[in-house]
């Protein structure tokens, strides 16, 4: 097997190839929530890339809980003929386009809902920035119903649309997360306590959309190899969710870790050992690929084509996840089969103040511009400063804000 062999999923879809683009915020959609013509740009720039399979940003599945101002949200078929059209641009390419379906739970920015929510009322704890954030409630069973019936309901209008599959973001610190972490989630119901309670919100959502969807159609999920918080979802647990989760037939398992209160998923809480190793959650997957049948696909650190294909070669994974490198390398699955490429270098913007320097953000901004200059049909600019993307997004963000303020009114 290579970077080039092609895949069968469980389902019976097949991917093209091994590397896949991860999910990165795109936040494109601010004024009325739905693909915008840049968004899709930004898309076909990557189609003719030669990708197996591309993972869209988050995409909501309520208006009521929105994660970032940009997002977009799919709750019914009001955007439906845009949803076809961002579909539509992998048509007959071999190329998968699925979208991450999520809800933000406690992670979800103040001023964008009147009222945010979480298994428990716990707060989510950013340095520097729980003005942001405001205390969640904690769900009623009704509304954990409710939620669950919406992801299907959700990943059933994108399968109408045309997309090929879906992914259930289970990881970095939203609901799904939330209800397997033993910090966030504090219940006394069927919902918590006991590991095979707190897994039983993703194991009824997985249930929930196969039901929607059919059994042809691929479900994915983004889940944590760990929180790396102390007292919080371990690897242990996490090998015993996937395990539940293999045993219900999900077509792919992508492994990243951490949250936004500890960002392993983007490095900067990674060992320096680690880091020169690349692929940040190597260790789990090996683990783990002993216990499963689903495929698997690892997404942070790779940054080597040897390092990649050796991962391939030796059946430690099934598919290869970038994210970054893909903003400033639209096309680099064709670079790097026709070895033009072979090693990955990836800009590390600082602003200078460690706070917001280790929590990750000025990079996720610093990437975010170049997926818009890439929708703005804009060449990619390497040595784009920090400083400059603080700049602009403050500009944008009072926008977003503006335009987030909108959502509370209702439509007309």
């Amino acid at each position: 097997m290579n970077l080039k062999t092609q895949l069968t999923l469980p389902c019976g879809a097949t991917l093209q190839n091994r590397i896949a683009k991860s999910a990165m915020s795109e936040n494109m959609s601010p004024k009325h929530n739905a693909p915008t013509k840049a968004l899709i740009h930004a898309y076909k720039r990557w189609v003719y890339g030669g990708y197996g399979l591309l993972i869209t940003g988050d995409v909501m599945i309520d208006r009521k809980a929105i994660g970032e101002p940009g997002n977009v949200i799919v709750e019914d078929k009001r955007d439906f003929k845009k949803l076809q059209e961002w579909a539509s641009i992998v048509k007959d390419t071999g190329i998968h386009l699925w979208p991450q379906i999520n809800h933000p739970g406690r992670q979800a920015i103040g001023f964008l809902n009147k009222e945010v929510v979480a298994p428990s009322a716990v707060m989510t704890n950013l340095k520097g920035m729980s003005s942001f954030f405001k205390k969640p409630r904690a769900l009623t069973e009704l509304e954990i119903l409710d939620i669950i019936e919406r992801f299907g309901n959700t990943a059933a209008i994108l399968k109408e649309a045309g997309f090929t599959g879906v992914q259930i973001h289970g990881a970095h610190g939203y609901l799904v997360s939330q209800f397997l972490s033993p910090l966030v989630n504090q219940r006394n119901d069927q919902w918590g306590g006991s590991l095979e309670n707190r897994a039983r919100f993703v194991i009824e959502t997985y249930r929930n959309i196969r039901a929607k969807v059919g059994k042809d159609f691929p479900i994915g999920i983004k889940i944590n190899s760990a929180d790396f918080q102390r007292g919080g979802f371990t690897e242990e647990e996490s090998m015993e969710v996937v395990q539940l989760l293999d045993a219900e037939g999900i077509d792919l398992i992508e492994v990243s870790g951490g949250s936004y209160e500890r960002p392993a998923m983007i490095g900067s809480e990674q060992k320096k050992s680690t880091q020169e190793r690349e692929a940040y959650f190597l260790d789990y997957i090996v683990k783990v690929r002993k216990l499963l049948k689903t495929p698997l696909m690892l997404t942070g650190g790779f940054r080597t084509v040897t390092t990649m294909e050796s991962a391939i070669a030796n059946g430690e994974l099934d598919i290869v996840g970038i994210a970054r490198p893909f903003t400033l390398h639209p096309d680099l699955p064709n670079r790097i089969f026709d070895g033009t490429i072979k090693q990955l270098e990836v800009p590390t913007p600082k602003f200078g103040i460690k706070m917001l320097d280790s929590s990750g953000f000025v990079d996720i901004m610093w990437h975010e511009i170049h997926i818009q200059r890439l929708g703005d049909g804009k060449k990619p600019n390497p040595k784009l400063s920090a400083y400059s993307v603080i700049g602009h997004n403050l500009s944008g963000t009072m926008k977003k804000m503006i335009a987030g303020m909108n959502l509370f009114k209702k439509p007309a």
